[in-house]
């Protein structure tokens, strides 16, 4: 699989005729950014809202962004280890959110989580309809109510699309806000810094996603970025 691990969702994992991952430049997967941690207000089925995000870190247009919950600690191989936690019951963002990245001109983001979509936000809310009622109980709504449907335009055809989940990898992919998920590692040396970020997937051709190495350079100040021999050349042109 394509999605195990730390991995980059291209826009074709969701979006007819998207890029692949072989398709994404070099100068895209790589820039500025931020590494925010959200762990003091992020529970079971936590919701996080750009508020949240923007009282902690200052978030600049354009930039890369990792939102770090904590629940990589409950992932494959850690001391915490408990992947119905991981997968059904980690926080995830709500609409909200995503509208508030696009006008932030995100390129694209990461999180600790198995994935970017909430997931009573995703298909998980039909299978697991007793997560769904503990969802209802805490936060006053069912996840249908509580997510919302929303409606947009693809962009190839014109179609109207009407939808009540998986915002995050449908409507955002096609307007090239993407995501790598399960990101862990040693995310917690660097919460709360601002920093050069670097995603580096296999550049197999027609891959709609792709495990990679996601790092962190810090302290290069004001330094340039040089792309160094031709292939980095003629993607950073």
């Amino acid at each position: 699989s394509n999605h195990m691990g730390t991995h980059l969702d291209a826009p074709r994992h969701f979006v007819t005729a998207g890029k692949t991952i072989d398709e994404l430049p070099l100068a895209w997967l790589c820039g500025p950014g931020v590494i925010v941690d959200l762990r003091d207000e992020m529970d079971e089925l936590g919701v996080y809202t750009p508020q949240m995000i923007e009282k902690r870190v200052e978030v600049k247009k354009g930039d890369l962004l990792y939102l770090h919950t904590g629940w990589h600690r409950h992932y494959e191989g850690q001391k915490q280890q408990d992947l119905v936690r991981y997968f059904c019951f980690h926080p995830g963002p709500n609409l909200a959110t995503m509208h508030w990245m696009l006008e932030r001109k995100i390129k694209w983001f990461g999180m600790d989580t198995g994935s970017c979509d909430h997931p009573m936000n995703t298909s998980i809310r039909n299978m697991r309809p007793d997560i769904a009622a503990q969802f209802a109980r805490e936060h006053g709504k069912s996840p249908e109510d509580f997510f919302g449907r929303f409606e947009y335009l693809h962009k190839l055809s014109g179609r109207k699309v009407v939808a009540d989940m998986f915002p995050f990898h449908n409507w955002a992919f096609q307007e090239g806000l993407l995501h790598a998920e399960n990101v862990g590692g040693d995310i917690e040396l660097v919460l709360g810094q601002r920093c050069l970020i670097g995603a580096f997937p296999w550049r197999y051709e027609g891959l709609e996603a792709c495990p990679c190495r996601i790092l962190a350079f810090l302290d290069l100040g004001d330094t340039p970025i040089e792309a160094v021999g031709a292939a980095a050349k003629a993607m950073m042109t």
